[in-house]
């Protein structure tokens, strides 16, 4: 989780297994968005699901964030169980392609616009933990190691 994700240089089986896995584990409830380093790909891909709209992205590239960040309660499937107040812009869009190669853009403000925050993160090797002022990460950590799946 701590390393960056490489970029997808082809679009081949792999690929288009990795964006069924992706789009399967994203359907499951209580899920905004699966990036692939989370299920132990290191490929630069992750789906979404905000408000019942399902997608992916393959190469996100973070283009735009605005608005004044603030502070979003957050949680993540990597650390189950912890959430924490996050700061998050409020509006975010990201650039990427889709399967077909073809150039696509996702853009949203509140949760949709946390979940690409938070998802491109996790590629460029981040947990929204990192994210935190030193005492609630301090908190967050202690949490994490007396936690029973640490």
């Amino acid at each position: 989780m701590k390393t960056v994700s490489e970029p997808i240089a082809s679009i081949d089986d792999r690929v288009r297994g990795l964006v069924a896995d992706l789009v399967d584990s994203v359907k499951l409830p209580g899920r905004a968005g699966v990036a692939a380093a989370q299920i132990g790909v290191n490929l630069r891909a992750f789906s979404y699901n905000i408000d019942g709209e399902i997608g992916y992205v393959l190469n996100p590239v973070i283009v735009e964030l605005s608005g004044e960040p603030e502070l979003v309660d957050e949680g993540c499937l990597s650390v189950p169980g912890l959430w924490y107040a996050t700061q998050r812009y409020p509006f975010a869009r990201v650039s990427g392609i889709d399967l077909a190669g073809s150039a696509i853009e996702v853009s949203g403000f509140g949760l949709m616009a946390q979940a690409l925050q938070h998802e491109t993160d996790h590629l460029d090797g981040l947990l929204y933990l990192d994210r935190l002022d030193r005492e609630s990460r301090r908190a967050a950590m202690k949490e994490v190691r007396e936690s029973d799946w640490f």
